[in-house]
C-alpha cells in the first residue's frame, strides 16, 4: 500500500464510521443533549470526564461551556474531573487507589439531577466502574460515549442514562466521533438554551 492509498484508507475508514453514526445515533445524540440541557435548566451542572485519550475530550467539552462553542453567550456550569493534577495524585496516593480519583471528585461536587458526560475509547478501567456505581449513588444521570470494545461500562447504566456507541473497535475512529458527537451536543445545548443564531 502507498502513502496516498494509505491516507485514502484512513480517511474512507473515517467517513464510514461517521456515516454509520449520522444514519443510526442521531435519536441518541438528541436524548444526550436534552438531559445535559434539562440539568442546566434545574440550575445544575455537568461533571466530565475520561481515561487516556479522553481526558482531552473532557476538557475540550467543558472549555466550550464555560467559554463558547460557535457564539458568545453566557457561561454553563461544567466542570471537568481531569484538571487537577494535584488532586488526582493526592486521590492516587499510597494510601488510596487510583481507581477512586474519579469517583471521590462526584462523591465531593454532584449533586442530584446533575449529568456526569463519560468519555471511553479502551476497555473499561475499574475507576471508571467506580465511577458510575457512585453516579447512581448520588442520583446523577449518565451520558456514555464508548466504542463497540467496551462491553462492561454499557451493561452498568439504568435506564434514564443514555449510551452513544460509536461502531467501531479503532481506538483512533472512536475518538474521532466523540469529538463529533461533543460538536452536536455544544450545538444543540446552544440552540435548545438560546435559540438558533441568527
Amino acid at each position: 500500500m502507498s502513502l496516498q492509498d494509505n491516507i485514502l484508507h484512513q480517511m474512507t475508514e473515517s467517513i464510514q464510521t461517521q456515516q454509520i453514526v449520522m444514519h443510526e445515533m442521531c435519536e441518541l445524540i438528541e436524548l444526550a443533549s436534552q438531559k445535559i440541557v434539562n440539568a442546566l435548566l434545574a440550575d445544575r451542572k455537568v461533571l466530565t470526564c475520561g481515561n487516556a485519550a479522553s481526558v482531552s475530550m473532557a476538557q475540550y467539552f467543558a472549555s466550550m461551556m464555560i467559554n463558547r462553542y460557535e457564539r458568545s453567550r453566557p457561561s454553563l456550569p461544567v466542570i471537568s474531573l481531569v484538571n487537577d493534577v494535584q488532586l488526582i495524585s493526592s486521590i492516587a496516593g499510597v494510601q488510596q487507589h487510583y481507581d477512586d480519583v474519579y469517583a471521590k471528585q462526584l462523591r465531593a461536587l454532584a449533586q442530584t439531577s446533575d449529568v456526569l458526560l463519560l468519555y471511553s475509547i479502551d476497555v473499561s478501567s475499574p475507576n471508571l466502574t467506580k465511577l458510575i456505581s457512585a453516579a447512581h449513588d448520588k442520583q446523577v444521570n449518565i451520558v456514555l460515549l464508548v466504542g463497540e470494545n467496551e462491553v462492561l461500562l454499557p451493561t452498568l447504566l439504568h435506564d434514564q442514562d443514555v449510551c452513544i456507541t460509536v461502531p467501531s473497535q479503532s481506538i483512533q475512529r472512536i475518538h474521532e466521533v466523540h469529538l463529533l458527537v461533543t460538536h452536536c451536543l455544544c450545538d444543540l445545548i446552544d440552540s435548545q438554551l438560546f435559540g438558533n443564531p441568527l
